[in-house]
């Protein structure tokens, strides 16, 4: 039953866009956003949380649920981020299975079963991600590879081939979600572009420039946590404070040596990841913030409960035993 204050035409669809490490999942969902919601970097792994981003075509209410890479692990902390990823599918309506074109399809399809360790899946669709990276996509054999890949996952009904670098059939893509999706109310009828606040994306998108900057594995062993986050009431008589919010956030890291890298030579690199993070923010907010970053050594913050909860990690259902101190 339709909201009384809601349009009678109103619809919504929930998917969840799932797929490897590194497959564009998040570049995905920003081109359909039209903003930099969810962090991309050139790095695997990149994305830690499941997050619900929002836009609206019309009438038609579309949930991307954005997830970590499904990957197989023995460690502790990528053992919750495949539990976030398993748990993106919950009260979708589809499932968005994104598959690499530049590297093996078929592989990427058995790989995806094996480690979502279930077989039973809503309707899935394929979709063929970096088209642009091949030369003449269009001749691929895709037919025959999907037809195979049903026989890996049944649930997979169909396949569009895309490029959100280039913005290839990212418009069909979009007419089809809104086709499937069904009459209902919006779950997001406050104009929410997601399920997460401010205090969320303002630790990713610092997390997203120390990922960018750094080098090797350090990003692995990398995490923000935010200590204060404090929005600016304006003075007696001011209409608009210059300064809209304090932030103060801390990065984990696992070694002293490590705090001397995310320092930088005279405090550069800090700077750097400091500035750039608060340019993302100030977008997001639409003002002025004033952010305080400062790197603290936590050995082995990820293998320590109350840290990965405090990330919003729960424990997996596969999870080692882990400290509970913080």
């Amino acid at each position: 039953m339709l909201l009384i204050d809601q349009h009678p035409d109103n619809k919504s669809i929930m998917v969840a866009v799932l797929g490897a490490p590194n497959v564009g999942k998040s570049s995905l969902i920003n081109y359909l956003l039209g903003s930099d919601l969810s962090v991309v970097t050139a790095k695997a792994q990149t994305t830690r949380n499941k997050i619900h981003c929002v836009f609206t075509v019309d009438h038609t209410e579309i949930i991307l649920v954005d997830t970590p890479g499904l990957h197989k692990t023995n460690q502790e902390l990528n053992k919750r981020l495949n539990e976030q990823a398993r748990e993106g599918v919950n009260g979708a309506d589809l499932n968005l299975l994104l598959v690499d074109l530049t590297r093996p399809v078929l592989e990427q399809c058995q790989s995806f079963k094996d480690n979502m360790e279930t077989d039973e899946f809503l309707k899935t669709w394929v979709i063929f991600t970096k088209c642009d990276r091949v030369e003449n996509y269009q001749d691929l054999p895709l037919t025959l590879v999907l037809d195979k890949m049903m026989e890996i996952l049944p649930a997979i009904e169909k396949g569009i081939v895309v490029s959100a670098k280039e913005g290839i059939n990212m418009h069909k893509l979009t007419g089809v979600l809104v086709d499937t999706a069904i009459p209902g109310p919006h779950h997001y009828d406050d104009g929410s572009v997601s399920n997460k606040n401010t205090r969320f994306f303002a630790t990713e998108y610092i997390r997203e420039q120390a990922f960018e900057l750094l080098n090797d594995e350090l990003p692995y062993e990398l995490a923000v946590v935010i200590d204060e986050y404090k929005d600016m009431k304006p003075r007696k008589g001011e209409e608009n404070p210059k300064i809209t919010s304090h932030i103060s956030a801390s990065i984990l890291v696992n070694r002293p040596s490590q705090r001397a890298i995310v320092v930088g030579s005279k405090g550069t690199m800090i700077k750097e990841i400091g500035m750039r993070a608060r340019k993302k923010i100030e977008a997001m907010v639409g003002g002025q913030i004033h952010l305080n970053l400062h790197v603290k050594v936590s050995e082995k913050w990820f293998k320590n409960n109350y840290i990965l909860e405090e990330l919003g990690l729960p424990r997996a259902t596969n999870s080692n035993r882990v400290w509970r101190s913080k």
